[in-house]
């Protein structure tokens, strides 16, 4: 897996994200969702597999209800440390908002999971080529059963997530629990206490705010959800 296309999106001496390489955990598999105040509030998704981050934005967040099915827009790797990052990505950016860790966890593949971690990324790796993942999280809020599938005719990075249904399943609304896992603070209080604030040029904000979050919008035209 290439992270090319996430280092050419970014400029390192202005954003504290982590410019990161490929690297695994030697423990299982992780998993993040962040959720991303930018141009337009979304969650970011995010599975652990060779070596870097398979990460999909979810407009609507994760939903814990069998029958609703959330829109999920694949986007550039991520680097195993960016599961850690949660702080305050500097106006003129790309992505520029505030960055919070609202669940993280452990997962592993639901059919044939209980091999070591490189068979378990195998699996994994395999289903995410056919357009189809099935997997088991284990995290603070999502925990059980969920599926990731390509949208057929919707373009190649729409995708939706789906919870199956099992002991964990509710209508609540998940999203409701809004604070974070790693420093159990809300986006806003995030925003303003972080020092992870890199200065950088205002006059660009709105083009790099807005080129984040675009392809979400066109994929929400095109692709129904719940």
């Amino acid at each position: 897996m290439s992270l090319s296309v996430y280092k050419k999106k970014r400029t390192f001496s202005k954003t504290p994200e982590p410019k990161g390489k490929k690297a695994k955990s030697g423990s299982g598999l992780n998993f993040v969702v962040q959720k991303h105040d930018a141009t337009q509030l979304h969650y970011d998704f995010r599975l652990e597999m060779d070596g870097v981050l398979k990460s999909w934005a979810i407009p609507k967040g994760p939903s814990m209800d069998p029958e609703v099915k959330r829109l999920a827009v694949m986007v550039e790797d991520h680097p195993f440390e960016y599961k850690d990052f949660e702080g305050i990505i500097p106006e003129g950016n790309y992505g520029a908002g505030t960055v919070m860790i609202w669940d993280e966890g452990k997962y592993e593949p639901e059919e044939n999971g209980e091999g070591d971690t490189k068979s378990q990324e195998k699996n994994l790796l395999r289903q995410w080529h056919e357009g189809k993942l099935k997997f088991i999280l284990h995290g603070s809020k999502l925990k059980g059963s969920f599926a990731l599938f390509k949208v057929s005719g919707r373009g190649e990075n729409a995708w939706l997530m789906v919870k199956h249904r099992d002991e964990y399943a509710t209508k609540k609304d998940i999203t409701l629990l809004d604070k974070s896992v790693k420093s159990k603070k809300t986006i806003k209080q995030i925003e303003t206490t972080s020092h992870n604030y890199y200065q950088s040029n205002r006059s660009s904000n709105s083009d790099n705010k807005k080129s984040s979050t675009s392809e979400v919008k066109k994929n929400l035209k095109k692709t129904p959800e719940r």
